[in-house]
Order: structure tokens, then sequence, then C-alpha cells
């Protein structure tokens, strides 16, 4: 028998769906409500109403978490909106943030925000990472910034010089480069005159940043994301989720601001409804996922996102932890994910972990968003339908539309918070992110959970253009394939690409975990890639994940004839792979054709490819 669910309150949705010319729409039952202007309305709020209540938090270098009040922080980012305004910056010359999630990042943010300047927060990897820096200077030149802050000059002064010219001033808190910038300090004392006339004139269509787009398709492109699309979509959370209005919602989050998922719908639940964030400085990646339990067995959140890796990394450290337990499960009321769907085999590992400790059951609750939505469509309800894959039903004020195409049914959106079109981009390449109905075409697919009870909501299913065709004609859907393959090999796959287009059968590109790999095959800690990936024990863990793949496909185009396991890491730089972890599919199969030809031509006696068994064998 399952356990009941913890008390939390969550709105139900309802969906009217209709079908027409083909197309099928579907709109919420319930209108969107008020929602402010400005998204600064809030700070100004929450200044009024809990002025000593930390709005962010994190950690100093001595351990000790250090916090922004709601009032400081209004004082704060009205001087920077004056020192900003007095500087002219504009949408014509923006405010570039060169940063990871800190105090003086959010402090800029909202300075730009309140003067009426759009800001745009540059990924991190673009600079950090990369070795060419030519992500960074695609967006600096699309930009044309009028100043640059960068939080720590030192860190980033390489790629600074690499792409910033020497007239755009440079503002930093801390840390030497090899050009000058003005202090940070300067800013904070500017005292403000005509700021907040600026700020109170500001109306729901002005910019309040431009966010690029992950470049998990192509190169990245920037979202002029408005206050109104900002504010309406917190107001969607808000009624899908009743509970952050009656519980000041306490974040514990490390999902990075320059992605719409911790930068627009984290921080924004946070300011939008009175709460806290506490910036976690880690992430799910190897030894720095430490910083992030250390974070969570001293602060308890009442709402906790991650994406599907964290979640997963998060539940293996529930299993054996009691300390984390006990403060974790304290007062959380919802798990939500994002990113990347979460396998069945994690959500069930998640589920039973709470169980066996709660008593009872958290809601896991996910959706569907992205950076031109400002991100959220579609929110599960945690009622009809309880299983990864589903998608939900449209978010109050959100129109979707379910257009065919090759075969399956585009996701589009209609509503306050979808962005009118890319910034600088040419009318006609704009033009053609809608259809003739006003729709943008988001490229992804879904199908209903339950084709005779289609208002129970949608299923994901893949991404339109990753779809291809066999020489026979046989269509092979990507996404769905994807996530069966990462689900069963779960603790040996970081990823994979799905190879086929024009060829007889289907393959596999493997990204394996290499750490996992390594002590699965015994082998030492320096032991290279190529050694991990030509281990017996590897190979043979891999032909048998092959052999259990196949068991249940059903002809051409869900059977995986072969695999290669790859020992060079997606490339940042070749556009592989996109900062958050998200592998570009298309960039792959492009910049490793050699391997994918390989991979097609290879024979029975190919000691670098796996083949599958035939079924007679298996």
């Amino acid at each position: 028998m399952r356990a009941p669910l913890r008390a939390v309150s969550i709105g139900a949705p309802r969906a009217q769906v209709r079908s027409r010319g083909g197309n099928w729409y579907m709109q919420p039952a319930e209108p969107l409500g008020a929602y402010p202007v400005r998204l600064t309305d809030r700070l100004i709020e929450g200044a009024r109403r809990h002025p000593e209540r930390w709005l962010i938090a994190r950690r100093d270098e001595q351990g000790e978490w250090h916090g922004i009040t709601y009032a400081l922080m209004l004082d704060r980012a009205r001087c920077i909106g004056q020192a900003l305004h007095d500087r002219g910056l504009s949408a014509d010359r923006p405010l570039v943030i060169l940063s990871g999630n800190d105090l003086e990042h959010m402090q800029m943010a909202l300075g730009a925000m309140w003067a009426g300047v759009p800001y745009a927060p540059i990924s991190p990897a673009y600079s950090l990472v990369s070795s060419d820096f030519g992500k960074l200077r695609h967006a600096i030149e699309l930009l044309t910034p009028g100043l640059v802050f960068a939080t720590d000059a030192s860190a980033y002064s390489a790629a600074i010089d690499a792409a910033v010219a020497p007239d755009i001033e440079l503002v930093s808190a801390f840390g030497e480069g090899a050009r000058g910038h003005t202090p940070f300090g300067q800013l904070l004392d500017t005292t403000p005159s005509s700021v907040d006339t600026v700020n109170a004139s500001l109306d729901a269509d002005t910019i309040a940043k431009l966010l690029f787009t992950s470049g998990s398709t192509r190169m990245p492109k920037a979202v002029p994301t408005t206050h109104r699309m900002l504010c309406s979509n917190q107001q969607m959370l808000l009624e899908t989720f009743p509970q952050f209005g009656i519980e000041p919602p306490v974040l514990v989050d490390w999902l990075p601001w320059n992605h719409t998922f911790g930068g627009s719908h984290n921080v924004g639940i946070a300011l939008y409804n009175g709460g806290t964030l506490y910036v976690d400085d880690g992430k799910p990646a190897g030894k720095a996922f430490s910083e992030t339990l250390r974070n969570l067995r001293e602060i308890a959140p009442t709402v906790y996102f991650n994406v599907p890796k964290g979640w997963e990394e998060l539940t293996n450290a529930l299993e054996t932890d009691a300390a984390l337990r006990e403060t974790f499960f304290s007062r959380v009321k919802m798990f939500f994910f994002a990113g990347a769907g979460l396998s069945q085999a994690a959500w069930n590992r998640l589920d039973d972990v709470t169980q066996r400790h709660c008593g009872e059951r958290i809601r896991i609750m996910a959706g569907l968003g992205m950076t031109e939505t400002s991100p959220s469509c579609l929110f599960t309800t945690g009622r009809a339908v309880t299983t990864a894959g589903y998608i939900g039903v449209p978010a109050p004020g959100c129109d979707v539309k379910l257009a065919p195409v090759d075969g399956k049914l585009e996701l589009r959106f209609r509503g306050p918070n979808v962005m009118r079109g890319y910034w600088r981009v040419e009318a006609r390449a704009a033009a053609e992110s809608f259809d003739e109905e006003g729709y943008y075409r988001s490229g992804d697919a879904a199908k209903f959970a339950d084709p005779e009870r289609p208002e129970l909501g949608l299923l994901f299913d893949g991404r339109i253009a990753e779809d291809f065709k066999l020489s026979s004609g046989t269509f092979v859907s990507v996404g769905p394939m994807r996530a069966r393959v990462i689900s069963e090999g779960m603790a040996y796959i970081q990823d994979v690409v799905v190879t086929g287009l024009n060829r007889d059968d289907v393959g596999l590109l493997v990204f394996p975990r290499l750490d996992a790999c390594r002590r699965l095959a015994g082998l030492a800690d320096a032991a290279s890639a190529r050694e991990v990936v030509a281990a017996p024990a590897v190979r043979a863990c891999f032909a048998d994940l092959l052999t259990r793949l196949n068991r249940t496909s059903t002809g051409s185009a869900t059977t995986i004839a072969r695999m290669c396991l790859l020992d060079v890491a997606p490339s940042l730089d070749l556009g592989e792979i996109t900062d958050k972890g998200s592998i570009n599919q298309r960039a792959v199969l492009t910049h490793r054709a050699a391997q994918v030809d390989a991979l097609h031509a290879a024979g029975r006696d190919d000691v670098a490819v796996i083949l599958a068994r035939p079924k007679r064998d298996a």
C-alpha cells in the first residue's frame, strides 16, 4: 500500500481540448489572475512587508552565510540603477554580466531592472571553460554592451581581453586583470536621484534581460525577456502552486542564472513570493556535489529544484546519510525537476527513500518550458498522472497548440509569457519561429497521456529535429529511444547520440560515465579513457545493456544494432555540449562523422564496436 502524500497546496488546472483543421488546441479552463507591471514591484513590496528578511544569501570564504535583506537590496538596486542610468545604458547598450551566481550578480541584475536597462548574464563556461571564446565573442558582438560586469576580474581577465573591446567600461568587485576596472563599490556609492522616476515609467513591455538559449541545436540566440513575460509566468506558477503564497519559499539552489530555469524560474519564485534563495556553490558533478550536500544538511528547503542528474546524486546520498535526511525532509513540500526527463527508475528510488524516512510521499512535479517562454508553459498536477515523461497541462494564461509535423505533434505556445522574437535576428528568420496563428514553434513533440481523455494532459515525445529516417524510409523517434537507453544504463551512461540517418540500422555513440566504468573494470584512477572503454568488463556490461534494450524492440526503428563507447568527452567549443550539460546531437554527428561511418561499417571482428546479438541468441 502506498503511503499518503505530504500536505501541500497544489492547484488543479484543467484544460479545455478541441480539434480543428488537423490541429489540437488546449486552453486553460481558468483565466490568469492579475500580476505586477514590473518584477521590481515585488522588490518594493518585499521591502515594505518584510524588510529584514533575506532575499538572497551565500556562504563566504569562511563558510558563514551572509545575506542581503529585501530592504537593503532595494536600496542597492536604486544606487546601481542610478549609476547605470548616468552612464547612458539602454537596450542598444545593455549590461553584460560575466559571473556565476553570487550576491554582486544579483545586485547588478536588480539595479539594471530598476533603471530599465536590459542585462545579459552570459554563461561562465563561455569564459572559464572555452579555449577559443567563440560563443562569448558571438554574445558580445550581438549585444553591443555599454558596460561589462565581472565579480572577479582575475578569473575573467583572459576572456575579457579576448572578447571585450577596450573602450567598454569594466566593473568588478575584486581581482585584477590586464586592464583597469571601476570598483563595484563606486556604483553602490551613487546617490539615487532621477532613477526612481525612470523605474515608475517602465511598462510591462520593457525588456528586463536578454537571456541566451542553451545552444543545444545551434549557436545561442538572445531572447528579449520583458517584465510582462517574467511577471505573468510567476503568476502562472503561483496559481499552479498556491503553496508559494502560503509559506514563503526557501530555496537552496545551484542552477545557473544565465539559464531560464535558475535565473527566471527559481530566482523569480523567491522574489515574487517573498522568499529566500540560498546560493548553492555545488553542482551535480563529481566532488562538487559535496558542497550541495553540505548546504542541504544545514538549510531545509520548502521546495527543491534540480535537473535529473542532480536528483540521482541526491537520492544516492539520501539513502546513506541520516543527517542529510533529517534536514532535507523536515519541511520540503514539493520536488521539482526540469531540464530533461527523470527516468522512471530514478523516480522510483526517490519515492522509496522518501517513504522510508517520512512515512509519506512528497509530490514529484515537472513540466515543460524554455527560454523563449520565460520559461514555463506546462505543469504536472501530481494528481491525474504520476509517471516519468508526463509534462502535464497548460498553465493558466498559456494556450497550447499541437500541430502535426513529420508524424508527430509539435508543441506550440501563445500567451503573455512568450517572447515576440529573438534579439537582432533578421525579420524573416524571426517570423519562422511562429506559425500563422502566432503560436511559438518550440520544436518539441508531445502526445496525449490518454488519447481517450486528452484533458489529462501530455507526455513528452522528443525533439522533432532530432528524428530521422533509415534507408528503408522508417522513422526513428530519437527522444524516447535516447531516454530509454539512459534510463536503462543510468549507472554507466552520461549521454548518448542516436545514429542511423539514411543507413540500414540504428546505432549509438555513447559517452560513458568514466569513473563508474573505471570502478566496474577494477582499473586505477590513472587509467586513461581509452583503457576504460576497452576493458572487457565494461564491454561486457554494455553488450548486456544492448541485449536488454532490444528485448522489447518491435522493428528496425526500435532495435539498436550497434554501439560505440567514446573515449573523448563532448566539446563545448565545438558546440557538442552546452554549458548546462545538454548534448547537441547535430554537432556531435557533424564533428564525429568519421566515427559514425566506422560504427555503421563495422563487422563482427571490429573490437571498437559492440554489435547486438540476434534475438534468437540474446
